[in-house]
């Protein structure tokens, strides 16, 4: 096997597995803020009423509600980072028909500052340029640091929006076989939790201290579920008085 055909074989395994590595960030996402955001709804509501019922149609209204939600946002960032990627290729084009000395200079200039002289700074620009697919490619990814998106908006707000709704009823489970008032105990607790596992994972698959992010993530939930609870006993000593 040639040196090239292992590098190539190199280049995509790690392309598979950024790409894996996305869809693992993408499903942690939304399964911290489908829990975060459920988790103060439910303890606010179940801090303002001792009805099991009443707790679990809000938590179900909210868990759909934050899918629908956090998929529709996936979605429309993700397109409009994708249209905005395609009309910088559109512009790198026209530029290199229109002023191809600007931009060969240009590629000359990011060669020159990776060490790149003389004649072998002007071989391989000569060498990029001889081809308009290696020269769009050095434009927007050694230039622009541009990458085209290797998932479809579709596909990314699929998994955000199930994801969603897997972390959204992780804070439900005890109110379907708990009282009201043990249940909101085991909520927080389960959810810090899982919280704290997620962070670790996230940093696992991105950059950064396991440890730091666990707890990190462990936090949020806490002022989410004190920001629900301090709501829900202020609005319920409301009522009732």
């Amino acid at each position: 096997m040639d040196h090239e055909t292992v590098m190539w074989k190199r280049h995509a395994e790690l392309e598979r597995r950024n790409q894996w590595g996305a869809r693992i960030r993408d499903f942690i996402l939304g399964w911290q803020d489908g829990l975060v955001n459920v988790l103060g709804v439910i303890l606010g509501v179940a801090v303002a009423t001792s009805s099991t019922r009443i707790v679990i149609i809000a938590a179900i209204a909210a868990a759909f509600a934050e899918s629908v939600s956090m998929a529709a946002v996936a979605y429309t960032s993700f397109k409009a980072e994708q249209e905005y990627y395609m009309s910088e290729v559109a512009r790198e084009k026209r530029e290199m028909k229109e002023v191809p000395e600007i931009e060969r200079k240009e590629v000359g200039g990011i060669y020159q500052k990776l060490g790149f002289r003389g004649s072998l700074l002007n071989s391989v620009v000569r060498h990029i340029t001889s081809d308009k697919k290696r020269w769009l490619k050095v434009m927007m990814e050694q230039e622009l640091k541009m990458f085209p998106q290797r998932a479809s908006p579709v596909n990314i707000a699929t998994v955000v929006g199930i994801s969603a709704i897997f972390g959204s009823f992780i804070p439900v489970v005890p109110f379907l076989l708990l009282s009201v008032k043990t249940a909101i105990i085991a909520s927080l607790i389960i959810s810090t939790i899982v919280l704290f596992f997620v962070g670790v994972l996230k940093a696992k698959t991105t950059v950064g201290s396991p440890l730091r992010s666990g707890v990190e993530l462990a936090v949020i939930g806490m002022i989410a579920a004190l920001i629900g609870y301090g709501i829900g006993a202020v609005l319920g000593a409301t009522v009732v008085g």
